[in-house]
Order: structure tokens, then sequence, then C-alpha cells
């Protein structure tokens, strides 16, 4: 799951009440269809700081809630306000995440340089995508880099 860290980092994430928080905004179908019929409470989550100037891994977290909806498509005066969200039928859904350790950063540059993780969906030139799918074999190889 990737956060711009000046909007929302992995130093937040440490400091939230119970250090979990609402991943909120997401605008995108195919990353909203992933965190509500894919994620389940216990899946393992990959912190990723995204457009800033070292972009990478960044912490581990769980994902520690079903999906629901993200109530900030309903605020008029919240940059993720969405006027075609009903409430009766939400367009945007979040899950609540849970942090497990702040890690060292394991920048893209050396993810990149992995033949492990060739494949990785994050990895693939154009991705902009805030939710992506980590294959156990990529989530093993990661951890194990980074001694967690």
């Amino acid at each position: 799951m990737k956060s711009e860290p000046d909007e929302f980092s992995i130093d937040d994430l440490v400091k939230a009440p119970k250090q979990t928080t609402a991943w909120f905004g997401v605008r995108n179908y195919q990353a909203r269809n992933s965190m509500r019929d894919e994620m389940r409470v216990g899946d393992g989550v990959l912190f990723y700081h995204s457009s800033c100037p070292e972009p990478g891994i960044a912490g581990i977290a769980e994902v520690a809630s079903a999906a629901y909806a993200d109530e900030t498509q309903f605020d008029p005066k919240s940059p993720y306000y969405d006027p075609k969200a009903k409430r009766d039928d939400p367009r945007w859904m979040l899950v609540d995440v849970k942090l497990v350790k702040k890690t060292r950063a394991m920048p893209l540059e050396e993810l990149r340089g992995y033949d492990a993780l060739a494949e990785m969906v994050t990895l693939k030139r154009g991705n902009r995508l805030s939710v992506t799918p980590v294959t156990a074999a990529e989530w093993k190889f990661i951890l194990k880099k980074l001694g967690a």
C-alpha cells in the first residue's frame, strides 16, 4: 500500500492512536476492489512511501478491519469528496491498517535490483496504483531482506 509521506508516512502510523489508521482517499476502482474484495483482517501490508525523494518500503503493517465506506467521499470539504457517492450505495471503500514494524528503508532501486521481484506489480513501469497485490514468494523474500 502506497502513501505519500508528506500526506501520511510510516512515522505518522507509529504516532497514530493504537498505531492504526483508515486507508482513506483511494479513488481508483482496481485499488478499491482489492481492498473490498481481497483484503482480509490479518493480511500483511508493505507500507510503501511514494512520490518522494527516495520511494520504497518503509515498514510492515497488517489489515486491521474489514472493508467499509470511506467517509471522505461524503464530505464536500474533503479533497476526496465524490458527489456521485451515496450513503446507501458508497462508491469508495477502505480498510484500517495497523503498524507491525517500522523497518529500514528499502528503496525502489534496491527492490528493482532483485531478480526474485522482477514480476512484482508495484515495480512495473507505469504502475500508479496505491494498492497492489504481493505474492507469497515476494512477501517472504522482502521480509527476509528486511530482517523482519
